[in-house]
């Protein structure tokens, strides 16, 4: 039967290594990227809420002429 703790631990020094082998972002490339998720979520959001209230008014508005 194989030893669990010798494979956690060549899996903890292989993933330390490929980790040490990713290049990471510098502070200024994850703040740029930070402020473009944020702008990019309050767009989405501020679209799909303008779809919603209008798909709304528009149901509301056939449902009253049925009515």
């Amino acid at each position: 039967m194989k030893n669990p703790f010798s494979s956690t631990r060549l899996f903890i020094m292989e993933m330390v290594g490929e980790l040490q082998k990713a290049t990471w972002p510098t502070r200024t490339e994850l703040r740029d990227s930070t402020i473009v998720v944020i702008f990019t979520v309050i767009l989405l959001g501020l679209f799909c809420s303008i779809a919603d209230f209008s798909l709304i008014q528009v149901v509301n508005q056939l449902t009253s002429w049925v009515s």
